[in-house]
């Protein structure tokens, strides 16, 4: 490990350690979702972190005092380490989540996992008929999916069933949450797409209309009504609909600690994409160091480096400016307050793409020369993308 200068404890003393730490074990996936929030140019990380090299992270993130931990990917199932890590991390004493799509989660593999120690799994689908679902991610797994659910409440799991909403979806809400009953799941995460990723390239066809939303929520809350504890739903609206921006990630380099596959450290999942930051790598850096004193992870934390309106505004202390990747994304500028607010200069540019979903029909590839198709998170359309990334005109 390369040596570096020593924390000052001024910045070591104002930052809490982070809470909850996110294991991005890999970007393989068998998936090929077209809203994933995974990196479009996941295929050029090949050099993912051993064995040895996951469980001193963990190690370290647990001597700061971070709690939580969730393996994700990618799908981490491609991990033939996974329970290794998970036995080590529940001898650490973390809380631990799996996310998965479920592929590769056999008998033999949740047996070993539950007698390595994992608490809790959550297993995403996406939508409730088989051919919606297989269509979405470019596989034929819907009833495996079923067959890991029946599997997870064999082996006494409690269990988040997570699907993403958009416009393809959003009409079937009712029928994904009998599915989610039927299952027996004990919360249904109903996340409408946040347009990162995958789904940013893929928006035009993934941003649902205001009434689909309203129809959508309205079902749920009928939901609720009827079924009371017997499952909770959580339903989680898209922010481009909102007038606020949400306080994305409980604030940069607050809560959260993302390690990527390659070891890259991460204020959020979405932030190597920032161009003009550097984020270090935990195989050159402690996770303390990482943490307290790298430009990155300091790069947004606090109010000094907000402009206005955020610099002004009374609600900076609840929403912190929002999320730096989306002001990016739609600004250019990743400073810039979060275009979904309404007090930005930039907000216009958000109601004119919501309006522009408002008017969209089925007929959209005749009537539109630059009208592209859905793009799948496949590893042949990373390469492609990381030697030329073509994103939808922010306008």
């Amino acid at each position: 490990m390369m040596p570096i200068q020593a924390p000052d404890a001024a910045i070591v003393n104002a930052v809490k350690p982070p809470f909850w730490l996110l294991a991005e074990l890999t970007y393989r996936c068998p998936l090929h979702c077209v809203f994933c929030y995974n990196p479009t140019q996941h295929a050029a990380v090949q050099d993912e972190l051993s064995t040895d090299e996951w469980i001193r992270v963990m190690r370290e993130a647990r001597a700061m005092g971070a709690a939580q931990l969730g393996f994700s990917g990618g799908e981490p199932l491609v991990r033939d380490d996974l329970e290794v890590l998970v036995q080590e991390a529940h001898r650490l004493g973390f809380y631990t989540n799996l996310l998965t799509s479920g592929v590769g989660l056999t008998e033999p593999r949740i047996k070993a996992l539950k007698e390595a120690g994992l608490d809790h799994i959550q297993l995403s689908f996406q939508d409730s008929t088989r051919e919606l679902n297989d269509f979405l991610s470019s596989t034929k797994t819907f009833e495996l999916k079923r067959r890991v659910a029946a599997l997870i409440k064999a082996y006494d799991y409690p269990m988040v069933m997570n699907v993403v909403l958009h416009r393809h979806n959003l009409p079937h809400v009712g029928t994904i949450i009998d599915l989610a009953l039927e299952i027996g799941a004990e919360y249904l995460e109903l996340a409408n797409t946040q347009y990162y990723g995958w789904a940013m390239l893929n928006r035009d066809h993934l941003l649902p209309t205001h009434e689909q939303l309203r129809e959508a929520e309205a079902v749920v809350n009928d939901y609720r009504t009827r079924i009371g504890s017997q499952c909770q739903l959580l339903f989680v609206v898209p922010d481009y609909f909102e007038e606020r921006p949400k306080a994305c990630m409980n604030g940069w380099g607050s809560v959260f600690l993302t390690i990527a596959p390659d070891g890259l450290a991460l204020p959020c999942h979405n932030a190597r994409d920032l161009p003009g930051l550097k984020f270090p790598s935990v195989r050159e850096q402690s996770i303390a160091d990482i943490w307290h004193i790298s430009p990155g992870f300091n790069a947004f934390r606090g109010e000094t480096w907000m402009k206005d309106p955020c610099r002004t505004c009374d609600e900076r202390h609840k929403d912190f400016g929002g999320c730096r990747c989306q002001a990016y994304l739609l600004t250019g500028d990743a400073a810039a307050a979060d275009p979904v607010c309404s007090k930005s200069p930039d907000h216009e540019k958000v109601v004119s793409i919501v309006r522009a979903a408002a008017v969209r029909t089925a007929d959209e590839p005749a009537r539109s020369a630059d009208w592209q198709p859905l793009v799948f998170r496949t590893d042949r359309n990373s390469r492609a993308l990381s030697a030329a990334l073509t994103l939808p005109d922010i306008g």
